[in-house]
């Protein structure tokens, strides 16, 4: 199997970038990209790290994000798994990026940048939701903005086709199947929406 292993032949793969690929991308939150991200309840936050990549899903009710100004964005970190893998990544190494995406929309934004975790209490109560805080808040320094091209959200038709979740493996057998039977199970599944309901903030 041959690899490509320099930039070079890389480029000669895929011609020139476009001229609208390259304009696209702003230095911080222009408008139009202020009310994108603002309308968005999901991202993916990308991390690295000594041990490596790190990709988590990230969700609320309203924004996932708060724009503190056009430069710096703040993410509040809510209940988890406390395995903290993004968390530990970025105190060890700032670089981050998102992966804004609204349901329906070919469209997805994304946003490079560098991350700091915060436990400034002004800015945690800034997310009060029903009495809870966030233990800490992600705050993002803005490099680079821009919209991806949506062709792959186009080829799968991910807002568009009937639901394909029947028949998939619930959290409790992926569980029972990596543990060899020693954890999870249909008592897992059974108790997780329970769980979920008292913990989801």
């Amino acid at each position: 199997m041959d690899f490509v292993e320099d930039i070079e032949t890389l480029e000669t793969l895929y011609g020139a970038v476009p001229k609208a690929a390259q304009v696209k991308v702003t230095p911080c939150l222009t408008d139009t990209y202020r009310r994108w991200i603002m309308a968005s309840r999901f991202s993916v936050l990308s991390t690295v790290g000594p041990e490596g990549t790190d990709g988590s899903p990230r969700g609320d009710e309203g924004p996932v994000v708060t724009e503190l100004d056009p430069y710096t964005l703040a993410m509040p970190d809510w209940h988890g798994n406390n395995r903290m893998d993004s968390l530990r990544n970025i105190v060890r190494d700032g670089r981050v990026s998102l992966m804004f995406m609204v349901a329906g929309s070919t469209t997805a934004v994304r946003v490079n940048g560098t991350a700091k975790l915060t436990t400034d209490e002004a800015l945690r109560a800034r997310f009060e939701h029903k009495g809870r805080l966030p233990a800490t808040v992600i705050v993002i320094a803005i490099s680079e903005v821009y919209a991806q091209c949506a062709r792959a959200l186009i080829r799968s038709e991910l807002w568009t086709t009937d639901d394909q979740s029947a028949g998939l493996p619930t959290p409790g057998e992926i569980l029972a199947d990596a543990t060899q039977g020693a954890e999870g199970g249909e008592a897992y599944d059974r108790a997780w929406p329970a769980r979920a309901a008292t913990s989801m903030w």
